[in-house]
């Protein structure tokens, strides 16, 4: 397919079955949609979103679709029947640090949100298991004072499941990424950004020391064009002889050809480390490509014994659902080093062998539509940067989610927001709201560029480009149905009194530069809804279909 035609084309685990709420109908074998030619074809999983997995012994990325980036993933369990746990970097989402389940690598269950104190935002996490515990290093940033920092945090748990205790500050300013080591004595370590590390003690609770720099990454040649050299997200994996440190280097987002994997080697976590003579080893080389900005890996064993690596990546023309999470097959070679395949990831790949199913419906995700009769807090719902008791403004009962009013707009108030991972979607909700009160539905990005449309009881509330550009009356009074569809980047709006006969909002939007490259944060824009002003609103039946 020639880039101008793809360009055209994109226009044109136990939590238990309420909480997913899929009957499994919506799960059942279903013919393959195509999205961009007869090369990008994904099956179709709950509510007809698009899933990796399809259903013929291969998989085609992405495994987790959406703003999944700076994946940490963790093999556990037995050797003849492992299990893998996977989170993400969640910036401002509380409750945040999501772990997500599988059992072969492509389909994927969410387990508990592990973080619902607010410490700044979420960037690259570390998960991992030593002698039988749990933890989670977790680096943040804040931006605003009196406070403003960058630090890192462990939290940990005997069970995956939790609970997960209290944040614990490592007191780490200046630094990011944390990657877990144990070195050949024993000695834990946290590997840092720009090629540093520093000790831990041995309960892995504090640090011992300052940082080091121990390592001086790779360089790509000057005349590449890049974001910057940024060297971030090193990972440790021991294998063999070796202790293997895999990096990021060339900037996160910026080109899509920046990002990328490089790797170096030694036979001591003190070094030296000898860098890997086929470095990169992954990078995105052409704007054409399928999958932009492909970088901060992590390699992780195969239920059968093979390796692979998770990584992430921006998807061609679709920068607006973030850094999605990619997986690519390793193969370890004559001379003790690995080398990626999968290519640019653009075709399906064989799925790991050995891997067993969840035996749950549905197999992958879950179902984001909500009729508010289970709590879905942290697993679907997140609150946008809340201050603390902000989990004080829901309420659920008899099928109702009252949400407490806050703020003039969704800038101010922070919104419930969720993540989606199809380029094209609806969401639809009955909206009832008091006397005083403001809520609609948007598309959110940060306070500074969403968008959306809202109501009082007198007016609509147009939300565009981050602020509200208009208050035309209408005839609902306090209670609507409204529906919001992002169809490739054009957002329409309708709106009805029974759910029944809907009438077109006459201002439609294109969104397609609600994203990092023109906001920074490296965020996605997310659907939801808010409630703002004063007293409260009420949501009923919110539905998600893809398109």
């Amino acid at each position: 397919m020639s880039e101008t035609s793809r360009r055209n084309a994109l226009k044109s685990f136990s939590l238990g079955a309420l909480l997913f709420g899929a009957p499994k109908a919506a799960e059942a074998a279903t013919p393959p949609q195509t999205a961009c030619g007869p090369e990008l074809t994904w099956a179709k999983g709950v509510e007809g979103q698009r899933k990796a997995d399809l259903g013929n012994g291969t998989f085609l990325n992405p495994i987790m679709a959406g703003d999944h980036p700076d994946p940490s993933i963790l093999k556990d369990g037995p050797k003849d029947d492992p299990d893998y746990y996977m989170t993400f970097s969640t910036f401002d989402a509380y409750p945040g640090l999501v772990i997500w389940h599988s059992k072969d690598l492509v389909n994927w269950r969410p387990v508990t949100a592990t973080l619902t104190k607010n410490v700044g935002s979420v960037w690259a996490p570390e998960l991992i298991k030593h002698k039988g515990r749990y933890y989670l290093y977790i680096p943040t940033k804040k931006t605003t004072a009196p406070d403003s920092k960058t630090t890192s945090w462990v939290i940990w748990a005997d069970k995956i499941e939790g609970p997960w205790s209290d944040p614990i500050d490592l007191d780490l300013p200046g630094h990011i990424d944390p990657g877990h080591a144990v070195g050949e004595d024993g000695s834990r370590w946290l590997f840092l950004s720009g090629g540093d590390r520093v000790r831990l003690s041995d309960d892995g609770l504090s640090r011992v020391g300052a940082p080091e720099n121990v390592y001086k990454p790779w360089r790509y040649p000057s005349d590449w064009i890049v974001e910057g050299f940024a060297p971030e997200g090193p990972k440790i994996t021991r294998h063999g002889d070796y202790f293997y440190l895999i990096t990021a280097v060339g900037g996160t987002a910026g080109p899509p050809t920046g990002h990328m994997v490089i790797a170096a080697r030694s036979k001591s976590i003190n070094g030296p480390w000898e860098d890997h003579p086929r470095n990169p080893l992954v990078r995105t080389v052409s704007a054409s490509e399928k999958w932009w900005s492909r970088g901060h890996a992590t390699l992780v064993e195969g239920p059968a014994g093979d390796w692979w690596s998770v990584y992430h990546g921006y998807e061609n023309g679709f920068w607006t659902l973030g850094r999605q999470t990619l997986l690519a097959p390793i193969t370890w070679t004559k001379d003790g080093w690995f080398d990626y395949g999968g290519g640019d990831l653009s075709k399906p790949i064989a799925k790991p062998k050995g891997g067993k199913p969840h035996g749950f419906t549905p197999a992958h995700g879950i179902a984001r539509s909500d009729d508010f009769s289970t709590d879905k807090y942290g697993i679907q719902w997140n609150f946008f940067n809340p201050p603390a008791g902000e989990r004080d403004r829901i309420r659920l009962e008899n099928g109702v989610l009252h949400l407490k009013a806050a703020g003039e707009a969704p800038s101010t108030g922070a919104p419930l927001i969720t993540i989606v991972g199809d380029p094209a979607y609806e969401i639809e909700c009955e909206i009832e709201i008091d006397d005083g009160a403001r809520a609609g539905l948007i598309l959110f990005y940060d306070t500074k560029l969403y968008c959306g449309l809202g109501f009082d009881t007198k007016n609509f509330v147009t939300h565009q480009y981050g602020i509200e550009r208009g208050r035309p009356a209408h005839p609902y009074g306090q209670r609507m149905f409204m529906r919001l569809r992002n169809d490739r980047h054009i957002v329409t709006f309708d709106t009805s009194a029974d759910g029944k006969t809907w009438k077109r909002f006459d201002r439609g939007m294109e969104v397609s530069g609600y994203h990092h490259n023109v906001r920074g944060g490296f965020l996605m824009l997310k659907p939801g809804f808010y409630a703002a002003g004063n007293g409260e609103a009420r949501f009923k039946n919110f539905t998600y279909r893809a398109l």
